[in-house]
């Protein structure tokens, strides 16, 4: 019996473990998907599009295109997680398509590169904007990247709700306060000079890197399909509507960089929302803007830690060497001892980026070309699975197939592709520690074999 199945079979019991609830409202969706995915990077990667840009109408078309090929991901994401709906996300796809093996890996690399990268890449991102705000020593960086970390699981493990009413309230903030940038760079642009156009010769695939990079995050959606009410009608729902909702955003503070700015100070900016606020408001607009992206940063901390530890209590299920994971608590409903470890080797990587003292570079090339390659995958099995399973009822098609997936798929190529070109060493380390989980794999094998 399927864990899909177990689930059924679980709904209503009164256990001490037990499975997901469907809690999660549209609205709830909608703002964890906004909350990870307007986080630190639209206050980072602008000045660097509009470095590969040779016109204002350029910088915005890339977003326009983000948006785009985003909607395309999520096209394929909403045909996978109305039809597989399942708490382990595209561990469960995975694992249907490509086998045990292949989702053990995935769940091993989530577990220890990719969401606990991102974990600490935004824990690195609050704590350098926290400390703008108040310094805490030399290590005032690492230290508000722990403490938020270790704040977040805690509020998370004490329950379902207060973690989601968090998201929602710090997701609101984020949406009011960007929209306030927008609001004055569009309006206070009387004693801007005209912009100066760019004779860049940046190439258009290294501006999309950036803006995707943007962009990444809607596919969480996958990891908290189980617990959405109406599953087969919000999922689709909330991912139509939070990429839209997103995209829009990142249009109108584009537009407000391009504005208050030009092109070519947007291009030359270190800190492209700091340097619009202190043209306007001084160094207060500084502040504001430095606490704005400490909450938007917090916000996707938060969200982000939410939905990673869902594939953890996955990998516990099915696997025994991490049997301790693989258990629901019904009250609160949450996956606890997930959480735990995902928590102490997100601490374990604020540890290394302090050593390195560059924190946020080093988690990017660290998570970059193994979400890449697994993204790959999860396209490729929806495949697979609608050639296998063509008798498995689905709410949801995606439009245009097999088109629609293929440029899914060549888009996470041309992207695995570029973060090996553009990253270091970081990416070599990622790669040793996905590897590190097939002795692993080996072991769980070996424990199962029956003996004597």
């Amino acid at each position: 019996m399927s864990r899909h199945e177990k689930y059924k079979l679980l709904e209503g019991l009164a256990t001490t473990e037990t499975a997901p609830k469907q809690s999660l409202t549209l609205s709830d969706a909608v703002a964890l998907i906004v909350g990870i995915v307007i986080g630190a990077g639209i206050f980072e990667t602008p000045a660097l599009v509009a470095t590969q840009a040779g016109s204002s109408q350029a910088v915005l078309l890339f977003w326009f295109i983000g948006g785009v090929v985003s909607l395309v991901g999520a096209l394929c994401y909403a045909e996978l997680a109305t039809t597989y709906p399942d708490v382990g996300g595209v561990y469960y796809y995975l694992k249907r398509a490509f086998g045990r093996e292949i989702a053990f890996l995935f769940a091993w690399a989530r577990m220890s590169v990719i969401q606990t990268g991102s974990i600490t890449l935004l824990a690195f991102v609050f704590g350098d904007y926290a400390s703008q705000i108040w310094q805490l020593g030399n290590f005032s960086p690492s230290i508000y990247a722990a403490m938020a970390i270790a704040f977040l699981t805690a509020l998370n493990i004490i329950g379902l709700q207060q973690g989601k009413w968090t998201q929602n309230l710090l997701t609101v903030a984020k949406v009011l306060g960007l929209l306030l940038v927008v609001l004055i760079g569009l309006t206070a642009t009387a004693n801007t000079p005209t912009p100066v156009e760019s004779t860049s010769t940046g190439t258009w695939g290294l501006a999309m890197v950036f803006v995707l990079l943007s962009y990444g995050g809607w596919n969480e959606a996958a990891y908290i399909s189980a617990e959405i009410q109406n599953r087969q009608r919000n999922i689709v729902r909330s991912l139509l509507w939070s990429i839209g909702t997103i995209t829009v955003i990142y249009l109108l503070i584009n537009l407000a960089y391009l504005r208050g700015l030009g092109l070519t100070n947007m291009a030359n900016s270190q800190a492209v929302a700091a340097d619009l606020m202190r043209t306007f408001w001084g160094e207060p607009g500084a502040l504001f803007i430095s606490l704005l992206i400490a909450v938007s940063t917090l916000g996707a901390l938060n969200a982000t830690i939410f939905t990673g530890a869902r594939t953890n209590y996955a990998l516990g299920q099915d696997f025994a060497i991490f049997g301790f994971m693989g258990k629901w608590r019904q009250r609160p409903s949450t996956p606890s001892y997930a959480l735990v470890l995902q928590a102490a080797i997100a601490l374990a990587l604020v540890l290394l980026g302090t050593f390195t003292r560059k924190g946020f570079e080093t988690m990017v090339d660290y998570t970059a070309p193994i979400f890449w390659f697994f993204f790959l995958l999860s396209g490729a099995s929806l495949l697979v699975l609608r050639n296998r399973e063509p008798q498995i009822p689905r709410p949801f098609r995606v439009p245009f197939y097999p088109l629609i997936p293929l440029l899914f798929c060549s888009v996470c190529g041309y992207l695995l592709y570029s973060s090996l070109v553009y990253t270091g060493v970081g990416a070599v380390v990622g790669v040793v520690v996905v590897a590190a989980g097939i002795p692993l794999l080996l072991w769980n094998r070996y424990r199962q074999v029956p003996r004597g």
